[in-house]
């Protein structure tokens, strides 16, 4: 523990306002960490499933960026709704759907395949790929809201 961390310690005992301070500070910084340990969870979990998706259906067709984005946008969907009924915590909804989800979905990706079927003359796929990602992502997130909505 660092010399500041033991006076804000010492100064709680004294003055409570700097002790809300003080523990709103060590707060905001342990859920920073746990985001960021979540956004390295969720781009591990993207980096295996893509190699298994790939693996098994190849690379003509972004299949594994599809599923990613399809099934993180059914997550994120089920997160929201579960933490408006109180059944998640905000905090927990940081952690996953900022951290995790942030991690494990994206959207970078999604655009490059997108313009390199383009690119690569197939037209067709690129806006089937594109279309695909949008309207199934659409269809998961309200499908996880359904399933969030009937627990």
């Amino acid at each position: 523990m660092s010399s500041t961390c033991y006076q804000g310690f010492f100064l709680c005992l004294f003055d409570r306002a700097i002790c809300y301070q003080f523990y709103a500070g060590v707060i905001l910084l342990l859920q920073i960490i746990l985001i960021g340990c979540a956004g390295a969870l969720g781009a591990l979990a993207r980096y295996l499933l893509s190699h298994i998706v790939t693996a098994a259906a190849g690379t003509k067709f972004p299949y594994a960026t599809l599923l990613i984005n399809v099934t993180g946008s059914l997550v994120i969907g089920l997160i929201f709704v579960l933490t408006g009924r109180h059944l998640l915590s905000t905090a927990m909804q940081l952690i996953l759907a900022t951290g995790f989800l942030g991690g494990y979905t994206t959207f970078s990706t999604m655009s490059w395949e997108t313009v390199q079927l383009a690119r690569g003359g197939n037209m067709r796929a690129s806006i089937t790929y594109l279309g695909g990602n949008v309207v199934l992502g659409l269809l998961a997130a309200s499908l996880g809201l359904a399933i969030g909505w009937g627990v």
